[in-house]
């Protein structure tokens, strides 16, 4: 058995005299934003400053993007503001997009940040680091495949989420007039989403649940009857992450919903309206969704660290980079391959998360003097939520001693709880639990869905 520490190969070296031992974070992300709060709550500001980099203003739990997209969730109501949040735990937030590192100087410099007349708002600038922290996340990947950047869509960010629900909620305009004027015309919205891993899958269920209630709101005659979805999967199977068992139960979730599941499709051409499959088949849709992998942003293949071909930041059994001992990377940005021989560390939230833990703990042990821990990664199974539909999983590893295939009520219960430990790892227990609270009544009181 490996030893749960290894030796520091680079010492640490405080600041001299008055200067502050300065921790950037860049990427305010489930594992950034955790990381600055029980660093802020650990040092404070006395002799230490920390500072958190984002090119947003708030952070929103991506595995709930799914829900924005589809008008299900109020993202207004569930953000988290940086600079509210950072007054409460004692870092700074600095706004702007990473540009470069200066590894000799050990200062990161961002980019312009501009207002949306296009004038600039703050200037180029950078921030001096003594110990600096990737966790920057990761974007779609196109795999190179012609079309996509210019005609699908990403769920990527909260921009990008919103601006899928206006487009979806327009297209249901269109349908419901034209119904109106016409009570036999066969008119639909069209939804083709590439790739069946969870945001596809759990994407998929929702439009079903949100199109049922538009009813409610004013579109009388559209419902989910109006609505056709359509899921491409290049594999042989769906949720390729589960058991085969839960895999197959969720198709038959999705089938019964009215979702049309193509499983080995590969998507070589993407063009107005309209998605090219290897066989030479076109799917025409209104709205084409691209969620068929992940990979680190471009930029941080030109930062002078080695990575990955998917721009991931290659990291030793700490999660410092391989190239940089001053430097870390967590999340989904970060590539770790342990020792003996396993396949790289997922990119999920719950890896985030346990990377988050160990990079506070080595941030703490090295400035201690103390050999660094090692990262081993506990998979704690899937979760995948079909709406209020169905929610299938496995748990796996120290939650049931071993694996365990979930479903129904259970599962929901506790994907829920996924979410609610986030809180409790980015606001503590006191407000975390008080978010749950009124998350709970946000949830009785609220329209079910955001229509603007």
């Amino acid at each position: 058995m490996p030893s749960a520490n290894v030796a520091e190969r680079a010492p640490f070296t405080r600041p001299r005299g008055d200067r502050k031992t300065q921790i950037v974070v860049v990427g305010g992300g489930a594992g950034g934003l955790e990381l600055v709060r029980r660093l802020g709550a650990k040092y404070g500001r006395k002799r230490h400053d920390i500072i958190l980099v984002d090119q947003n203003l708030s952070h929103i739990w991506k595995p709930l993007l799914h829900e924005v997209a589809a008008g299900s969730l109020d993202a207004n109501l569930d953000e988290v503001g940086y600079r509210g949040h950072c007054a409460r735990w004692g870092y700074r937030f600095f706004q702007g997009r990473l540009e470069a590192i200066d590894r000799e100087a050990k200062t990161i410099r961002l980019a312009p940040v501009l207002g949306d007349d296009g004038r600039e708002v703050i200037g180029e600038h950078t921030i001096r680091y003594d110990m600096l922290v990737l966790a920057i996340g990761s974007v779609s990947n196109d795999f190179g495949v012609p079309g996509v950047k210019e005609h699908c869509l990403y769920l990527d960010s909260r921009h990008q989420a919103d601006r899928f629900r206006t487009i979806l909620l327009n297209h249901c305009l269109r349908v419901s007039r034209a119904m109106i004027a016409d009570p036999d015309a066969d008119a639909r919205v069209r939804v083709a989403i590439v790739g069946a891993g969870a945001t596809g899958v759990e994407l998929a269920a929702e439009l079903y649940n949100a199109a049922g209630a538009l009813r409610h709101y004013g579109l009388e005659v559209f419902d989910e009857s109006r609505l056709q979805v359509t899921i491409l999967e290049a594999g042989e199977r769906i949720l390729p992450a589960l058991p085969k068992r839960l895999s197959a139960s969720a198709r038959r979730e999705l089938t019964a919903l009215g979702v049309e599941v193509r499983e080995d499709v590969q998507v070589i051409e993407a063009e107005r309206g309209a998605l090219i499959t290897g066989d030479g088949q076109r799917v025409e849709a209104d709205l084409m969704v691209w969620a068929a992998g992940v990979k680190g942003p471009d930029f941080l293949s030109r930062l002078g660290l080695e990575t990955t071909l998917r721009n991931q930041i290659v990291v030793d059994e700490t999660l410092r980079s391989v190239s940089d001992p001053d430097i870390f990377a967590l999340g989904d940005c970060a590539s770790y391959t342990p020792e003996d021989g396993g396949a790289p560390i997922p990119p999920r939230a719950q890896a985030a998360h346990q990377m988050a833990d160990i990079v506070f703990a080595n941030i703490v042990r090295r400035q201690q003097g103390k050999p660094l821990k090692r990262f081993e990664y506990q998979d704690n199974g899937s979760l995948i939520s079909l709406s209020r539909f169905s929610t299938v999983g496995s748990l796996m590893g120290n939650l049931v001693g071993g694996a365990m295939a979930v479903e129904g009520r259970i599962a929901r219960f506790i994907y829920i709880s996924l979410y609610r430990m986030h809180l409790i790892g980015i606001h503590g227990w006191v407000k975390g639990l008080g978010l749950m609270v009124i998350g709970r009544v946000n949830r009785i009181v609220r329209p079910r869905l955001k229509l603007h």
